[in-house]
């Protein structure tokens, strides 16, 4: 590797070290010819996921999608060198034929991120998930195996009970910013609407509203763990992070956990967490 690969390299994986410890700590437990190029893909999922940290309007959010889409079009002015995330993704799409489509399906819907609108419906959250989340898992299990129906099928359930874990697990900060991806329908279900929701004040309706999403998580998850025994065994360790939303799904369900308190469990549990899963038959190679 050259010195401009190796620092490269190394920026991804510090901006999933430092961004999404999950994921980064899920590469420890993978070969090393598949960990360069998942931790190229898991920077890239980071960049295009905070790009509203770093924004305070929408249109320079766009611009930044926007750079993203037209460089995976082949699209962008000059080349991708000076941006080290850019320059070790397309590395990973050339060696392991990773399709751009769904690569760009995933930046079109963090759009959503940019704006305030709030998520309508259950259906439409599933469908953000899948292009986010679930492809995430799709695209990185490519790297360890040849793609089938089977894998397509897991990453889609994999991919929703993460996603959904997620949503719960940031109510924090997004009610914080006035952001609203519990789905409005869940609300209306229980009586509320989205200013419960940004009080940021435990309530039996909003609990009620949280348990629902968060049982429908859960399903996915039960489903996800019950098909990786269904696919090639190299690409199970791919799927390590379902472990840390078993537990995460845990902790959130207990009587006493306010889903309006930051969620951030340490590094030595998630390491801890992902090392014995990855010694248990469900997510084992051999």
């Amino acid at each position: 590797m050259s010195a401009d690969g190796q620092d490269a390299a190394k920026f991804c994986a510090d901006t999933v070290r430092s961004h999404d410890f999950v994921r980064y700590a899920s590469t420890l437990f993978v070969n090393a010819d598949q960990r360069r190029a998942l931790l190229a893909l898991y920077a890239f999922n980071v960049e295009i996921s905070r790009v509203r940290d770093h924004i305070t309007q929408p249109l320079p959010g766009e611009i930044r999608l926007r750079w993203w889409t037209d460089m995976l079009a082949g699209e962008s002015r000059g080349g991708v060198e000076g941006n080290p995330v850019a320059s070790e993704l397309m590395l990973a799409i050339r060696h392991f034929d990773l399709p751009i489509e769904p690569l760009m399906r995933l930046v079109d819907e963090h759009e959503f991120d940019l704006y305030n609108d709030p998520m309508p419906t259950l259906a439409a959250l599933e469908g953000y998930v899948t292009d986010t989340a679930s492809a995430l898992f799709a695209l990185a299990a490519r790297l360890a195996a040849a793609p089938s129906a089977e894998i397509e099928h897991l990453a889609r359930h994999a991919g929703l009970a993460q996603g959904f874990a997620q949503v719960i697990a940031a109510l924090p900060r997004d009610a914080a910013r006035r952001q609203l991806f519990v789905p409005v329908q869940l609300l209306a279900k229980q009586g509320i609407g989205a200013e419960q929701i940004f009080a940021a004040t435990q309530t039996p309706s909003v609990r009620a509203a949280v348990d629902q999403l968060m049982g429908e998580a859960r399903h996915h998850l039960d489903t996800a763990l019950a098909l990786l025994s269904d696919v090639a065994p190299e690409a199970r360790p791919i799927f390590l992070p379902l472990a840390m939303v078993r537990r995460d799904l845990v902790q959130m369900s207990r009587a006493d956990s306010d889903p309006f308190a930051p969620h951030n469990p340490s590094r030595f549990h998630t390491l801890w967490t992902l090392w014995r899963a990855s010694k248990s038959k469900t997510f084992k190679v051999g």
